[in-house]
């Protein structure tokens, strides 16, 4: 009985070693995981840095490259095109316009009431109409003759309150948000199809007059007085509210920015100088690149596997469409290199684009105690459960330095534009300079605008007193309607 005693004691006490020993492994293992995740961690916010020096170097940058793209056609990574609105919205503009707002698989038809200084915008009504696919693939006239179709209808809604000047026809502002090369304030080639369209005999066409065939076509007595594209209608509506704004951006699923410009100080532009001396400058500022924006591996290996490689780079680490899948890109290599959701990696975070920037604002922005709703966002988008509070702790840090990074970096961009325009400085006597600011990641990811706005004063110093940040909504379709109203066919006439 001793000896079988003095066994059972040894076999407990081996199995007490093992057990111990295994806890010993799996919590080295742990730490030894955890160090790496930290190490990643620690890594992105090193590549993601954005010092003030760093900072002033892309602004500076910025500016060199509207200098060079306002001097002539291809000469930067900016196009700097010409919007030939000349005429910005004053508060003056009276009467009833239309506007026509495509831009995706949904265009909007707006009627706007325009009732000068003292009543500004008055009535307005829209409509929303979806595109079916076939017409996204179809003709040229099939969808252009659609939207007509859809103008007339909606122009058969107008009430008795509508009324028209005698022998005066509607007029449009036509936003179209497509790449186009612009030939006059109403006219523009269609360069190419983005956004899952593709209409083959559109290209190389003008898509106001493709608009006007089908408007006449339908019966619709209107005239299209404005092509723009959003980041301009943005420009206008804030114009049309505050006559210190300079300039506009867009910060959403895409970005862009737009500004007034001194129409003698734009080389490539060889036409009479309009009579207001100003013009609006479309920028296209996403696709700004420079050696001084700093970019990590996860950003080079999203551009390369994108539809648009070494294009777009600044709108690739700073718009929405991007933000999260950056993030999802961190967390997939946290999982592969140190097993950071467990022993495999959850399938669905191998999946692009998976992991969309307002579900990545949701966990940047969760304050309660247990992260629950980083917790949830795991579980909804890509099936992980069972997460421990540490590693929502370093998921939001991932969050958190992905954003930051956009927003400082578009605040150097804005800083860009007001050192072309001289404004980075305090000058005795001088207006404010009003940025009207638009687009869905600006307006919902609080977290992100906080970011910007403070960088942007921390960049400029006592000269921010005078540097007014504005919100301005519907830019693309209010805007649409204030371009047709300032360049309307009748101005010379009320005028005269």
């Amino acid at each position: 009985m001793g000896k079988v005693a003095v066994c059972a004691t040894a076999v407990c006490a081996t199995a007490v070693c093992v057990a111990a020993a295994l806890v010993v492994r799996h919590r080295m293992r742990s730490s030894g995981r955890w160090a790496k995740a930290a190490a990643i961690v620690r890594e992105l916010e090193d590549k993601c840095g954005t010092p003030i020096g760093k900072l002033r170097q892309v602004a500076d940058a910025m500016a060199v490259e509207m200098h060079a793209g306002l001097a002539s056609e291809g000469g930067s990574k900016l196009k700097m095109i010409i919007s030939y609105v000349d005429n910005l919205p004053t508060g003056d503009e009276k009467g009833w316009f239309y506007a026509l707002d495509l831009g995706g698989t949904n265009f909007r038809v707006l009627r706007v009431q325009l009732g000068g200084k003292e009543n500004r915008v008055g009535k307005q009504e829209f409509e929303e109409v979806s595109i079916p696919p076939h017409l996204m693939v179809g003709t040229s006239d099939a969808l252009f003759d659609f939207i007509a179709e859809a103008l007339k209808k909606f122009v058969d809604t107008e009430d008795e309150d509508f009324h028209m000047s005698p022998g005066r026809e509607r007029e449009l502002g036509f936003t179209f948000s497509f790449p186009i090369k612009q030939s006059s304030i109403a006219s523009g080639t269609l360069m190419k199809w983005t956004k899952g369209f593709y209409i083959e005999d559109a290209v190389g066409q003008d898509v106001v007059g493709e608009l006007t065939k089908a408007l006449d076509r339908v019966g619709v007595d209107m005239h299209v007085t404005a092509l723009v594209n959003d980041t301009i209608g943005t420009l206008a509506g804030g114009r049309y509210y505050d006559p210190n704004v300079i300039a506009a951006v867009i910060l959403g699923t895409g970005t862009n920015a737009a500004y007034v410009e001194r129409a003698h100080a734009i080389p490539k532009w060889h036409g009479l100088l309009p009579k207001s001396g100003e013009m609006a400058i479309n920028m296209e500022w996403g696709s700004f690149r420079s050696s001084h924006l700093p970019l990590t591996e996860y950003d080079q290996a999203m551009d390369a596997e994108s539809l648009n490689p070494g294009e777009q780079i600044f709108e690739k680490i700073i718009s929405g469409m991007y933000l999260g899948e950056i993030v999802r890109r961190v967390l997939c290599r946290m999982a592969e290199e140190a097993s950071f959701f467990g022993d495999t990696v959850p399938p669905k975070l191998k999946i692009p684009f998976m992991l969309k920037t307002p579900d990545m604002s949701a966990m940047h922005h969760d304050t309660s105690s247990d992260l629950r709703v980083v917790g949830s966002k795991l579980r909804d988008v890509f099936e992980i459960s069972n997460t421990s509070l540490k590693t929502r702790k370093a998921i939001v840090e991932v969050c958190n330095i992905v954003a930051v990074r956009g927003a400082r970096l578009s605040a150097a961009g804005i800083l860009g534009i007001l050192k072309k325009l001289g404004r980075d400085t305090l000058k005795e006597g001088e207006n404010q300079s009003v940025i009207a600011l638009d687009g869905g990641l600006f307006e919902h990811y609080t977290l992100f605008r906080n970011s910007m706005e403070s960088t942007l004063k921390e960049l400029l110093g006592e000269a921010s007193e005078t540097i007014v940040i504005q919100h301005s909504n519907d830019g693309s379709g209010i805007g649409a309607a204030l371009l047709a109203a300032s360049h309307s066919q009748y101005l010379e006439l009320e005028e005269s």
